[in-house]
Parts: structure tokens; C-alpha cells; sequence
């Protein structure tokens, strides 16, 4: 006991010696880089507004820092901006410019390593190649923050936030653009990403492997060149985000590729090519989500199994939904399909017959994709009669056997 409780007079000591110390051009520090290096551990420097070069600054103790009025830090396209190496370092308030560009290293705005407890507020990062690349890290977060990528060739663009091998990440209210992928996360756990806005990003709005145990919640993703894809994950969960206008022969909405023991619920996708693709994964279930104008709702490979979808809405879509399959191990349950044509006789607002959303249409586009040019002819309406009046063509399992009569209203 009386050990912790001398660290604890330990760092109330250290809090009460802090100092502010001011940068500004015309002070007797003007130097960013000598800022930081002068400052003892728990000051706070204090950047008026004016232009610092910064060609990768460290912080290797704990620091705040705060700018006033966004006062620019330059990498000069020479290397990274600032790299922290240190706990409990706060970044407030930046606009963090021109970090080197090339495959060679992932040049960073602000890369943090080994860092726990770290903090990057309301910073503005533009023309860089990577804005906040994360490492090995825990207990960060990275809030209000722009990062929007260099003006670079194609795919070489890095990511906007990039998290490799970290724990309790919180990644709230940033607005990331004009990069590869807007948010990257590879075997990163226990994170929190909510109201987040990745848009017009060179491939995915979000992309993550291997990471367990994340949430997302209120984030949109909109017209990146890909989509969101979730791959080799387990126990995600995927609250009320936005997933729309991600158009092209290979976008999507959002992809789950081996995903396991998932929930997708209160999700809006909408004018998507494919709203959610979906391959060798189980265990999930999605509830009240929309699926608004996409070409596919649902692209459902025959290797998932075990997925229930219920009380979520279809309308205005191409197809509904389709598989490469015959066989399907899933559960349709009281949703609304705007394409079900039975009727409700008992009125207790649960149609009479099931309804059947894979088309036969959509299987003989499945098999033959150029087909598509048969799309809304003559042809077309008579293989809809012929389904109907056929039943044995389509797969009897993959079907809802309570359609509701009227949308379901959030």
C-alpha cells in the first residue's frame, strides 16, 4: 500500500511542476522539433498559429501538445511528420502537412508505436501518405480528426487511420478521404469505431482481417471504389452505419469473407452494386437493416450456413438476392420483400405463402453474367412465370416462409 501510494505522490508531483511552454515564430522557441525536445515530461506546448517544419519530429515522453487556430507542422515531403513513442501523449488541434511519398516506407502524419493512453484530437492532415498509422498499441484514441490523402498515383496512396497489432482503440467522429483504404485494421481487438464518415477512397472505406471483438456503430461509408470488407474474423458487430453509392464491376456495399458469430443490425445499404456479399460465413445474423436500390441485396455464397436474417426491408433492388447454389442452411424470417406478390387472407399482416428472393434469372446470371443484357426484356418476364408456375426450378431452403405485408418501420 504504501508503494502505490508513493507513485501516486510520484505523479501528482510531476503534473504540478508542468509547464507550458509557448512556439511561436517570433518566441525564443520556434523550432517545433526543439519544442518538444526542451519540454520535461507532462508539459504542455503551446503552437500559435504560423508554419513549423517538422521532419520526423519523436516524442518519447509524455507531452501535450495543443495548437491555436490549426498552426501548420511541415514534413516537407522528406520523411514522417511526428512519431510517438511514449505513453500518454496528446495531439490537439494540428494541421499536419506533406509527408514523403513511396512504397518504400509507410510515411505517416503521425505515426504512434508502442504508445499507450495517446490521444489525436481535432488535427487536420492533409497530402499525406498514411494520416495516422497506429502500432502495437493500446487504450488510444484518435477523435474529429480530417485526414485526406496525397494526390498520388493510384493504389500507392496509403490508408487514413491504419491499426496493426493493437487493443482498445477508440476511432470516433473522423472524416477520412482520397486515400486507399479509409480505415485499416489488421489483428486489432476490443476497438470502438463510431461516427466516422470514409468516403471517396481509392478501394475500401473500411477493411480489416483477422481482428475479433471490434464494434462499429453510426459510421458511413460512401462511394469508395470497393466498399467495406470484413475478412477472417469473429465476433463483430455492426450498429445503424450508412453503406451507399459504392458502384463498379467488383463494389459492394460491405463483403464478409469467413466471418463467424456476427451481428449486423440497424444497417442502411443503399444504391450499392451489391449491398452484402457473403462467403464461408456463419453464425450471423442481421436484423432490421435496409436494403435500398442496390443492384443485389444479398450475394450469398452456398459455403454459409447457419445465418438468420429477419425483419429487415428489400426494396427497389435488381434482385433481392442470389447464390451459387442449391442448398442453403439459412433462415429468412418476417421480412419485407416489395417484390412478394402472396396475399394475407387471416389479415394478421404475415403473407400466406413464402416468398422466394433468388430469382431464376439471377442463377442463370450467377452462371453466365453476360446474360445481363437480357435485363427487364420479354425473356425475362417469361422466366418469372415460369418460376412460378414451376416450382421444383429453385432451391426450396432458400426462401422466407413469413414475408411481411407492409414495411417494416424503424
Amino acid at each position: 500500500m504504501r508503494f502505490y501510494f508513493f507513485l501516486f505522490l510520484t505523479a501528482l508531483t510531476a503534473l504540478c511542476r508542468a509547464n507550458v511552454i509557448t512556439l511561436c515564430p517570433s518566441c525564443e522557441i520556434n523550432d517545433f522539433a526543439k519544442a518538444i525536445q526542451s519540454a520535461a515530461p507532462f508539459d504542455t506546448i503551446l503552437v500559435k498559429p504560423g508554419t513549423y517544419a517538422s521532419i520526423n519530429t519523436i516524442i518519447n515522453k509524455p507531452l501535450t501538445v495543443i495548437g491555436e487556430h490549426y498552426p501548420i507542422i511541415d514534413g516537407q515531403q522528406k520523411d514522417e511528420v511526428i512519431t510517438v513513442l511514449a505513453d500518454h501523449v496528446s495531439l490537439i488541434g494540428l494541421d499536419i502537412r506533406n509527408t514523403n511519398l513511396g512504397s518504400l516506407k509507410d510515411y505517416a502524419g503521425i505515426r504512434i508505436f508502442k504508445s499507450h493512453y495517446t490521444q489525436v484530437f481535432r488535427c487536420h492532415l492533409r497530402n499525406v501518405y498514411f494520416g495516422i498509422y497506429i502500432s502495437d498499441a493500446s487504450h488510444t484514441t484518435v477523435k474529429d480528426n480530417v485526414t485526406i490523402g496525397a494526390d498520388y498515383a493510384g493504389s500507392d496512396r496509403g490508408n487514413g487511420i491504419h491499426l496493426w497489432k493493437c487493443d482498445s482503440i477508440l476511432i470516433e467522429g473522423n472524416r477520412i478521404n482520397n486515400h486507399r483504404d479509409g480505415i485499416y485494421f489488421e489483428f486489432s481487438k476490443h476497438c470502438t469505431i463510431t461516427n466516422n464518415l470514409s468516403a471517396n477512397n481509392i478501394r475500401y472505406g473500411l477493411h480489416f482481417m483477422f481482428s475479433d471483438y471490434n464494434t462499429y456503430i453510426r459510421n458511413t461509408f460512401r462511394n469508395n471504389g470497393t466498399g467495406v470488407a470484413v475478412m477472417y474474423t469473429d465476433y463483430v458487430q455492426m450498429y445503424d452505419n450508412v453503406f451507399e453509392d459504392n458502384w463498379g464491376d467488383a463494389a459492394y456495399g460491405l463483403l464478409l469473407k469467413d466471418i463467424n458469430s456476427s451481428i449486423i443490425v440497424g444497417n442502411t445499404f443503399r444504391n450499392n452494386t451489391i449491398a452484402v456479399t457473403m462467403e464461408g460465413s456463419s453464425r450471423m445474423r442481421f436484423e432490421n437493416n435496409d436494403f435500398i436500390k442496390n443492384g443485389y441485396g444479398l450475394k450469398i455464397m452456398a459455403n454459409c450456413e447457419s445465418d438468420t436474417f429477419r425483419r429487415n426491408n428489400f426494396t427497389g433492388n435488381t434482385f433481392d438476392a442470389a447464390t451459387n447454389g442449391v442448398l442453403v442452411n439459412n433462415l429468412f424470417a418476417y421480412n419485407y420483400w416489395d417484390k412478394y406478390e402472396g396475399y394475407d387472407l387471416n389479415r394478421d399482416k404475415i403473407g400466406d405463402v413464402p416468398y422466394k428472393p433468388v430469382s431464376l434469372y439471377s442463377m442463370i446470371i450467377e452462371q453466365m453474367p453476360y446474360a445481363v443484357i437480357l435485363l427487364r426484356s420479354f425473356l425475362v418476364d417469361l422466366l418469372d412465370r415460369a418460376e412460378k408456375n414451376i416450382p421444383g426450378i429453385m432451391p426450396d431452403t432458400f426462401q422466407d416462409a413469413t414475408p411481411v405485408m407492409t414495411i417494416i418501420k424503424r
